[in-house]
């Protein structure tokens, strides 16, 4: 008989940090509100959630790495919101956090989970982040959660 892996969804008894980027907030506390509410309907507590605020998007890998590093949570969830503007400048930034949160995932044992979005404009994030679609933010959460106890398991 095969055996398949799969992750539960329950929160469990670990911490779970979540780093989040203060540029774009109107959008970004958005996923943030969507995060926590999924992890604690998935029954983590309070105590359980600690939410690091940094200044962009390219700061995200630096406190997420620390925090993967720390020993002290089960999972980290990385949230932002990049939005095209007329300059290039929108390319380069999400690249870093692509390239820079997946290196977590490398160099730790830590899932790192990537919840930034990358929108081509405002009215895309706003739907992504809760609008007429699901919250982007719920949904890294759910990812955590889910890799945690595959991780777990393996």
């Amino acid at each position: 008989m095969v055996k398949e892996i799969k992750g539960q969804l329950a929160a469990g008894k670990g911490n779970f940090g979540i780093v989040v980027s203060r540029f774009n907030e109107f959008v970004t506390s958005r996923l943030l509100a969507g995060a926590i509410d999924c992890l604690q309907r998935h029954g983590a507590a309070d105590e359980q959630i600690t939410v690091v605020w940094v200044p962009g998007i390219c700061e995200i890998t630096q406190a997420a790495k620390r925090m993967a590093k720390s020993g002290k949570y089960a999972a980290v969830i990385c949230l932002g919101a990049g939005i095209r503007g007329q300059t290039s400048h929108y390319e380069y930034i999400c690249q870093q956090a692509v390239r820079g949160i997946g290196q977590i995932n490398y160099d730790t044992d830590v899932p790192t989970i990537f919840g930034v979005l990358t929108c081509e404009s405002l009215e895309q994030a706003v739907e992504r982040a809760g609008g007429k679609k699901d919250n982007a933010g719920a949904d890294a959460a759910i990812a955590a959660i889910e890799m945690v106890n595959l991780v777990k398991q393996i």
